[in-house]
């Protein structure tokens, strides 16, 4: 049976987001350096944008770079950011032949100016596209979020715009850098390893979580189709029992 096929007759997941990892480790395992493994998940970047896309996924947030991977080797910092750049530019008539909007979250006032410019620029010319929502988590960690969020609250607070008493669960969505995005229904993460990264920990609270041995670069349009065919197997009842689902 095609799989493709298939994952079509059942619910797709509306948000998924992918931890990509294995880039340095695929680069290795060829006796190459750490960058020719980054240039080539690009290839696997494209192929899933475009994937999800004609798929229907409404939201697609890929774990770009991390908070901590700026602590990473200089060298390795600069050409990851200098290969953002160049995808970005690189990517741009695939993303508006697609119709797809691009969306950024994180601390990107962070980023190198020219990686700030490129990628606002992109945002910004790509805003009134509605086929799907690509999220590129860029200089992003949870908890720095998290941290964002109450210094944020607490500063409205301090000023009486918030009362304590009113915060709930949709005062802390409305601070996150996710504010207009559907929680994760689907996680994907690649390489092997089977943990988080301080990736979106509020955001995927009853995510599925999938974990694949294919590294980065080696992930096609079949290794997403088998993800999103795991998550319909499953039966998501958020607290519920079965008896109450059915």
């Amino acid at each position: 049976m095609n799989l493709e096929i298939d994952i079509l007759n059942h619910p797709l997941p509306k948000h998924i987001a992918i931890i990509m990892d294995g880039n340095g480790r695929w680069a290795k395992s060829r006796g190459r350096i750490r960058a020719f493994g980054h240039e080539n998940g690009t290839k696997a970047v494209r192929t899933t944008v475009e994937s999800c896309a004609k798929l229907g996924i409404e939201h697609l947030t890929l774990y770009a770079f991390s908070t901590e991977n700026w602590k990473r080797p200089k060298l390795e910092v600069k050409t990851l950011m200098q290969l953002l750049i160049s995808s970005l530019k690189k990517e741009m008539n695939t993303l508006q032949k697609n119709n797809i909007r691009l969306n950024a979250i994180g601390n990107i006032e962070t980023l190198p100016k020219k990686v700030f410019d490129e990628l606002s620029h992109v945002i910004e010319a790509t805003k009134m596209n509605s086929r799907m929502t690509l999220n590129l988590a860029l200089s992003y960690g949870s908890r720095d979020e998290l941290t964002h969020v109450v210094k944020e609250i607490g500063e409205k607070i301090k000023n009486n715009i918030i009362s304590p008493e009113k915060i709930d669960e949709s005062i802390i969505n409305q601070h996150l850098y996710t504010r207009n995005l559907p929680e994760v229904d689907l996680l994907i993460r690649t390489s092997g390893e089977q943990r988080l990264s301080n990736f979106l920990l509020w955001q995927i609270a009853y995510a599925e979580l999938y974990f694949t041995k294919v590294f980065w670069p080696d992930f096609s349009n079949e290794d997403l189709y088998k993800a999103i065919a795991s998550y319909q197997k499953r039966e998501r009842r958020f607290g519920k029992t079965s008896e109450q689902l059915n």
